[in-house]
């Protein structure tokens, strides 16, 4: 179980990342597929970025 819960949270937060891709008029896809690279830096990138 233990490897399991990293890989759950890690893929709900690329989920996340890609709705908030999506609320700042940026490519949700691309943003998923760079979260499961960067994860939660990718979560940082989106939060500091301004809306496009």
């Amino acid at each position: 179980m233990g490897d399991n819960g990293f890989f759950v949270g890690w893929g709900t937060l690329t989920l996340i990342n890609a709705g908030l891709a999506q609320a700042k008029n940026r490519s949700g896809l691309n943003w998923f597929l760079l979260s499961i690279i960067l994860g939660p830096v990718a979560t940082f990138l989106l939060v500091i970025m301004e809306k496009k």
